[in-house]
């Protein structure tokens, strides 16, 4: 495995359109200046060999573009809405497995929580980058994930080394069960000392949103502010 500039294990440093390659991808991302933008970098086929045959914003038009492309890379999401990135996956388990022309899948997320990692390659995800992966790093990404590989972040590959090294599934945690996936991620984000504004730029939502997130998981976990919040998380190791 080669260490790519973010520190990508298995991505290696050369352009996508070396050799004549090309890969079909579909995007999936609830953001559509997101969308816009990763077109924008990876999708000049001549240059890079990609080819994005479509975008969704959500669960059901995921699978409605994924079965009428048949991509061979949908690059994922984890948090949509209509179910999330596991929900895609579920529902695309027949074309993942599907013996002459395999979907497969590359989540792409701003989380780099230990259960949305685990829970999409349990669900059948080839690898998990997040969004500060470079461009050219991504298109590597891809081409490796559709000849086959498994590509992490180096501290991504460990969660999931440690999760299926263990025979024991993990503790429920009831508490961080009454919260969203929005919400855990406004939780960590808030516990890491991130401002209002930073976290609304970090997730592409608005301030007042964020106020809203951060009002639901106080009042779902009974704390008082964000000094509360933020030991709950340190405690959990959430941070």
């Amino acid at each position: 495995m080669t260490n790519g500039t973010d520190g990508t294990s298995g991505i290696g440093g050369t352009g996508g359109g070396e050799a004549g390659r090309h890969v079909r991808v579909v995007l999936v991302d609830d953001h559509r200046m997101f969308r816009t933008g990763v077109q924008a970098e990876i999708g000049a086929t001549d240059r890079t060999g990609v080819e994005v045959v479509g975008e969704a914003a959500d669960v059901d038009q995921a699978i409605t573009v994924i079965t009428a492309t048949r991509p061979e890379v949908v690059l994922l999401d984890v948090h949509l809405p209509g179910g999330g990135g596991v929900e895609v996956l579920r529902r695309s388990a027949a074309m993942m497995a599907a013996q002459d022309a395999p979907v497969r899948f590359l989540a792409l997320s701003v989380s780099d929580a230990a259960e949305d990692v685990i829970g999409v390659i349990r669900g059948g995800a080839r690898g998990y980058v997040t969004k500060t992966i470079t461009g050219t790093d991504l298109i590597d990404a891809i081409f490796r994930v559709k000849d086959g590989d498994a590509v992490f972040s180096p501290r991504l590959a460990g969660f999931v080394l440690d999760a299926f090294a263990s025979t024991d599934a993990p503790p429920v945690d009831e508490d961080l069960d009454r919260l969203t996936q929005r919400e855990r991620e406004v939780l960590r984000l808030i516990a890491r000392g991130y401002a209002y504004k930073e976290i609304a730029k970090q997730l592409f939502i608005s301030v007042k949103t964020v106020e809203s997130h951060v009002s639901a998981v106080l009042r779902k976990l009974q704390l008082s502010n964000r000094h509360e919040l933020t030991r709950w998380a340190t405690a959990r190791r959430l941070v």
